[in-house]
């Protein structure tokens, strides 16, 4: 159902202090916390003497102490002391997770630590790089999605949506009569639009200041399970910025970050780096607020979505040219899934 070996976003850093933070991550309850010098610790959200979640108990040093019989544990996992009784019974502990803090998130490993490689956390750099303003999403939390998360990656590797989902703000109609270029690779998918001499959408015009038409770009890279860099902005014309020139005019990307609660919900995850107007206070607004309504406008599409398939699981889709990017990352997190399960297989 998930990928296990791969980095996924528990938690914006903001939100994980010393008070413990329960939060289900591919279908495991995990208490985030921070310990007395302020790194960050994913535990199993259960003691292993009779079960009470660790996030209901609190943080005392290196550690945090269960709020039922006051068994404490490490940073690892390990317990290290029972109140009343000097030894501590063989094989007491519960599973920690590999964590890694980097662009304002704190990264989550679910699957074999061994395998826990910080190369594998994409390299969003704008997102704390001065020459760029980071708006966090949601105010710095994420959006709790009735959704299966591919189909959030689904709406962010299909722009053409725009001109019907958000019409006053993102869309146009000239969107659809560009065609995409799908490029796959051998941990993600690309999707490319390039959009020569058109007519700006709303915020682009009034965020460019255009008087006229644009050179409008959409740039998406998904990599493996559901970590999307939407790279869109606008120009103008003949700037060079369909060339890749794109540092200038309007240009922002969109981080997106959905991992998976539950097979049918999601902890959306999103923030919004930008290349202009980078000390405007009101542009800082505009992010927080419009494109908040930009984003649950989407939400509101996938979970009808989801919805739909709830209520017919057996109902069949049909698919259309601007599916390929998103179809190519299904059947490459199809393949990889189902890798893992071959090497647990075998190695059981």
């Amino acid at each position: 159902m998930f990928l296990r070996n791969a980095w996924y976003v528990a938690a914006w850093s903001g939100e994980v202090t010393e008070a413990p933070l329960a939060r289900t991550l591919l279908g495991e309850p995990v208490a985030l916390f921070r310990v007395e010098d302020g790194t960050p610790v994913a535990l199993e959200d259960r003691c292993c003497h009779r079960g009470l979640p660790l996030s209901m108990g609190r943080v005392e040093g290196s550690g945090i102490r269960c709020g039922y019989h006051g068994l404490c544990f490490d940073a690892g996992g390990r317990c290290t002391s029972v109140p009343g009784q000097s030894a501590v019974p063989p094989g007491a502990a519960v599973r920690s997770y590999p964590l890694a803090e980097r662009w304002g998130w704190l990264w989550i490993w679910m699957g074999d630590p061994a395998c826990a490689d910080e190369s594998g956390i994409p390299d969003w750099w704008f997102m704390n790089h001065p020459d760029w303003k980071l708006v966090p999403g949601n105010g710095g939390r994420p959006i709790h999605t009735r959704a299966n998360y591919q189909l959030i990656t689904d709406n962010l590797l299909d722009l053409s949506h725009v001109g019907y989902v958000h019409p006053d703000t993102i869309g146009s109609e000239a969107v659809v009569r560009f065609p995409v270029r799908t490029e796959r690779r051998a941990d993600g998918v690309a999707m490319t639009r390039l959009m020569p001499d058109v007519e700006p959408p709303p915020f682009h015009r009034m965020a460019g200041g255009f008087a006229g038409n644009v050179d409008r770009w959409m740039i998406v890279e998904a990599s493996l399970p559901a970590l999307i860099d939407v790279d869109v902005g606008s120009a103008a014309v003949g700037s060079a910025a369909l060339e890749g020139d794109r540092l200038q005019g309007i240009a922002y990307h969109a981080l997106n970050a959905p991992t998976p609660e539950t097979a049918t919900t999601t902890h959306f995850f999103y923030a919004h780096a930008r290349f202009f107007a980078t000390g405007s206070a009101a542009m800082d607004e505009v992010y927080r607020r419009d494109f908040y309504r930009i984003f649950m406008e989407d939400v509101a599409i996938v979970e009808a979505q989801q919805a739909a398939l709830d209520r017919n699981p057996a109902a069949e889709w049909i698919d259309i040219n601007v599916d390929a990017p998103g179809l190519a990352m299904r059947a490459l997190l199809r393949e990889r899934i189902a890798g893992e399960r071959n090497d647990r297989r075998r190695a059981g």
